[in-house]
């Protein structure tokens, strides 16, 4: 029976030649990830493990994003948990304040993650990954623990769901027009526990940009992980990132999936999922006058370069509606330092937004952009359940880095069409 791309690559680091949908395997792993909110756990239970060392420390990293710069005094004690935990086990890639980034987006920078690795991390985004054709996937603190420990997880081998993609975007529509498409198709539990494979001659259009943002929402379908066929864009961003030789898996000619989607990337228009759940994906047809009151344009979804070049075409030469605060945060420092190369901050500054140092902030509901009761927010960020980045009776609204900018002149949910056609 033939294998998935996920198949494939648990099988091989299960030193097995063959898995099944089902099958419980102990795979070793490539990189094990955690961040400030939960390494402590982690750490917490390494200890009861009673183990002097992590199994290899250049294959365990931590990065300060959810609270750092440290909001408040709880912040700053977890903080100096990994801050002393990774100094004291010689940890290489310990990333805090001045040199972190957000996680999922700052590993795939360094040049951490390669095509064909294991990665596993106390985040549930850490499925961002599988963009760059690994297999990653988000785990508790107490897996990570043991991950730190031995070196090794045990996975219950996914069933996977294909996603055939054909066409090009048109202008304006991005990488997360396209993944709120799908999960408005097929539900935020429409891809439970499997694997989310994406394939076809449409991938040729979508930048690595794209697919990160893809791969990184693939668990708001419910999905175990997402991942790309790698292709010679994913094999040029990994040797421009000094990332280690890739091994490309591909997926059989008699894999089985439990179904096949297909989209058509020409047909995507720019999307906003509703409060409360992504699935609640609309297009601009279906979307009437929805006044905001702030816009966040960053996060692990959307932070990235590519991602404000979007928003900065969109409001050079233009001001953000009165009323509305428009917080701008890009996912790591050489984001931050290319952005203002390219006068990407001048212009969003000029438009009355603001910048912060990277961080998660605001997309948790940590800081750097709370909402008050009745509010709402139209976010590049990848949630958006009761409550998600404030007062329970707040509202976020999911985007485009093309969609937030343009909302963010008008002071209503906006399609970017409407703005740059005038």
């Amino acid at each position: 029976m033939g294998m998935t791309m996920t198949q494939k690559i648990l099988a091989a680091h299960a030193g097995l030649d063959q898995v099944q949908a089902g099958q419980l395997i102990l795979a070793d792993l490539d990189l094990v990830l955690g961040n400030d909110i939960t390494s402590p756990v982690a750490i917490k239970e390494f200890a009861r493990l009673g183990k002097d060392s992590v199994f290899d420390r250049d294959k365990v990293t931590m990065v300060m994003d959810h609270f750092a710069p440290n909001k408040d005094i709880k912040a700053a004690e977890q903080c100096k948990m990994c801050r002393e935990f990774c100094g004291e086990k010689e940890i290489t890639h310990f990333y805090d304040v001045g040199e972190m980034g957000i996680e999922h987006a700052l590993l795939p920078e360094k040049g951490l993650v390669t095509a064909g690795d294991v990665v596993i991390g106390a985040d549930s985004h850490t499925c961002t990954y599988g963009a760059l054709g690994a297999f990653s996937t988000g785990v508790g603190s107490t897996d990570m623990a043991c991950g730190m420990a031995v070196g090794k997880a045990w996975f219950k081998v996914p069933s996977a769901i294909k996603v055939e993609l054909s066409g090009s975007l048109r202008p304006y529509v991005s990488g997360k027009d396209v993944i709120l498409h799908l999960i408005g198709r097929i539900g935020v539990d429409g891809a439970l526990y499997r694997s989310l494979e994406f394939t076809g001659e449409g991938l040729s259009s979508l930048t690595v940009a794209d697919r990160l943002c893809i791969a990184n929402m693939a668990i708001e379908a419910g999905a175990k992980n997402g991942i790309f066929a790698v292709d010679q864009a994913a094999i040029d961003y990994l040797k421009a990132h000094g990332a280690g030789e890739p091994k490309v898996y591909s997926a059989d000619p008699d894999a089985q999936y439990d179904s096949v989607v297909e989209i058509d990337l020409s047909q995507i228009e720019p999307t906003v999922a509703f409060p409360h759940l992504p699935e609640n994906a609309r297009t601009f047809s279906q979307i009437g006058e929805v006044k905001i009151d702030q816009v966040v344009i960053g996060s692990c979804t959307n932070g990235r370069l590519e991602d404000l070049q979007a928003a900065a075409e969109i409001l050079k030469g233009r001001r953000c509606a009165k009323g509305v605060r428009v917080i701008v945060i890009p996912a790591t420092q050489q984001v931050y330092l290319d952005a203002m190369e390219q006068g990407l901050l001048r212009i969003f500054i000029e438009s009355g937004a603001v910048v912060s140092t990277p961080t998660c902030g605001p997309c948790l509901g940590g800081h750097m952009g709370i909402l008050a009761q009745g509010e709402r927010a139209v976010t590049t960020t990848n949630r958006n359940f009761v409550g998600r980045m404030g007062h329970p009776t707040s509202e976020v609204y999911l985007a485009s880095p093309a969609t937030a900018a343009a909302s963010a002149l008008t002071g209503r949910i906006t399609s970017p069409w409407e703005v740059m056609e005038k």
